[in-house]
């Protein structure tokens, strides 16, 4: 059975931290560093229209000369955001933060954002089928494995 998205928002909770489209960026970044993450979600209302990343951060307000406080989040946010399925596998995520070079997938059921996964996230919870995998043909191995 292949690990899915539902199964890493299980283990790590549905805690989406977001901005509104009117914050500024300094709202955003103070969000992002209070919570030790490396993205917002920005919505308006309950739609989300965006994301703000580090990337962006850097990309779009650094190496422009901007200023945080200044600068509207909407100016410089993501606004084609890819996301992903609850039922998508972690190969599949990651596969698709791979192909479009993205560190941080929204997660949408009937067009609602339910959670938001990292490649951190991905990468973790493929080591740990890996090693339950390699547990398994150990134990199998030895005659330990009980049908």
């Amino acid at each position: 059975m292949q690990t899915t998205v539902k199964d890493i928002l299980a283990k790590k909770g549905n805690q989406i931290f977001t901005v509104s489209a009117d914050s500024t960026v300094y709202d955003a970044l103070k969000v992002m560093a209070d919570n030790n993450i490396g993205s917002v979600l920005v919505m308006d209302g309950d739609k989300m229209v965006g994301i703000f990343t580090e990337r962006d951060y850097a990309r779009k307000l650094i190496l422009k000369g901007k200023y945080s406080k200044d600068t509207p989040i909407k100016e410089v946010m993501t606004e084609k955001v890819i996301s992903i399925k609850p039922e998508a596998t972690t190969e599949a995520c990651l596969a698709l933060m791979t192909e479009k070079r993205i560190r941080h997938l929204p997660v949408m059921q009937d067009g609602k954002v339910i959670g938001l996964i990292s490649i951190g996230d991905v990468v973790k919870q493929i080591i740990e089928d890996r090693e339950s995998y390699i547990r398994d043909l150990e134990r199998f191995i030895t005659g330990d494995y009980a049908l």
